[in-house]
């Protein structure tokens, strides 16, 4: 992989999206897993972005303005995929302030204002820093081996997980495609049996849905998990 800058952690650091390239050999054992690794039930996709200091629902930045801001850095298809991906990133604890990856079901854009997305919402979780890593390596693990699909209402799924770095408390979030049913599925119970040593580090933040109104982020708590 060509070399990054993620050391800095100020507003001059690298620009970590222009930088985030596979080199021609990884590449290639990627496309190797891709036609003879073990199939995933359904392909995922790493998303990198970066959000600026102030909010987008702040700011008024449109769909077309933040989906410049984001790079689409795989899709993967089977086991090996990713793990080649996903070991060939920066990790979790080199990046930036305010840069988030996503890895979301199929080609889906980490928007609410796509259509598939529309309804859903997501668990929040605040962390402690040191304990970043682990969760969101847990969290892509239990999404792309469908471990989360027990958990959750039927006409229900997870479609992603975000993790976001932040100056204090990271954030990771484990969207769902339907917030109307999030009170019945069991997601927190989950976690706990993922990270059992680490559970009483993370905070919850509720089940929050995304209601979108010209191209704005609009919260509602539906329920305190």
């Amino acid at each position: 992989m060509a070399a990054v800058d993620c050391e800095s952690k100020d507003d001059n650091a690298t620009n970590l999206s222009e930088t985030l390239v596979f080199s021609n050999e990884t590449v290639k054992t990627i496309e190797k897993h891709e036609t003879s690794g073990i199939p995933l039930q359904s392909s995922w996709t790493f998303w990198l972005d970066k959000v600026g200091k102030i909010d987008r629902a702040i700011s008024g930045t449109t769909v077309e303005e933040y989906k410049e801001n984001l790079t689409k850095i795989y899709t993967v298809n089977t086991v090996q995929s990713f793990w080649a991906v996903f070991n060939n990133i920066p990790s979790v604890s080199a990046v930036q302030v305010r840069y988030s990856y996503h890895l979301m079901r199929d080609e889906r854009y980490p928007l609410w204002e796509e259509p598939v997305n529309q309804n859903g919402g997501t668990w929040r979780l605040k962390c402690h820093k040191s304990d970043t890593e682990k969760i969101w390596k847990e969290m892509v693990l239990a999404a792309i081996g469908e471990q989360f699909a027990e958990c959750v209402a039927e006409g229900d799924e997870v479609c992603g997980i975000t993790v976001s770095i932040r100056d204090r408390e990271d954030l990771v979030q484990i969207w769902n495609t339907n917030a109307t049913l999030a009170s019945k599925a069991t997601i927190l119970n989950k976690i706990h049996s993922l990270l059992p040593n680490l559970i009483n580090h993370i905070m919850p933040m509720g089940v929050v849905k995304k209601k979108v109104k010209i191209l704005f982020d609009k919260y509602e708590f539906i329920n305190k998990i």
